[in-house]
């Protein structure tokens, strides 16, 4: 099944995006560096059967994350379960899942169905257990709440 070029692209920014996010996490550099950084080691790589990321959602998605990630770290923890926070998530999961809590919070133009899917497929490029599935429902959660009238549910 070939893949629309554009929406292939917008799934390499989002993935390319954690890896950006997970990058500054680990090393303290800037959203900035860590887009350079992105872009240099694009560069080195061969053309295989990835697309090149969308340099917009990229771009959006990290420095998004970046200065609302006190906020979405709140919505994360309210859609979790039992006492579980975000900061007691792994950095990888916890980027994965504040990038598609800013996704759903800022990019209407972006279906709630197509949203939680492009997420819970990058949980899937980084995960074999049941972190895609707390993707699914964590973003779910969020979706009630962020689109009320995209899901038909909320208050």
């Amino acid at each position: 099944m070939s893949q629309n070029p554009s929406v292939a692209r917008r799934s390499a920014a989002r993935l390319a995006a954690v890896q950006a996010l997970y990058q500054m996490e680990m090393t303290g550099v800037s959203d900035e560096q860590a887009l350079l950084d992105s872009k240099a080691r694009r560069a080195e790589e061969p053309r295989g059967r990835m697309a090149e990321p969308d340099s917009s959602l990229l771009g959006q998605t990290v420095r998004g994350v970046t200065a609302d990630a006190a906020t979405l770290d709140q919505l994360i923890s309210g859609a979790l379960t039992g006492d579980w926070t975000a900061e007691r998530l792994e950095s990888v999961l916890r980027a994965i899942l504040r990038s598609g809590a800013w996704e759903l919070r800022t990019r209407s133009q972006t279906p709630t169905r197509v949203c939680i899917s492009e997420w819970v497929d990058v949980a899937h490029a980084f995960y074999s257990g049941p972190e895609p599935g707390l993707v699914n429902a964590v973003l779910d959660r969020l979706a009630q709440t962020l689109r009320p009238e995209e899901t038909g549910r909320g208050g």
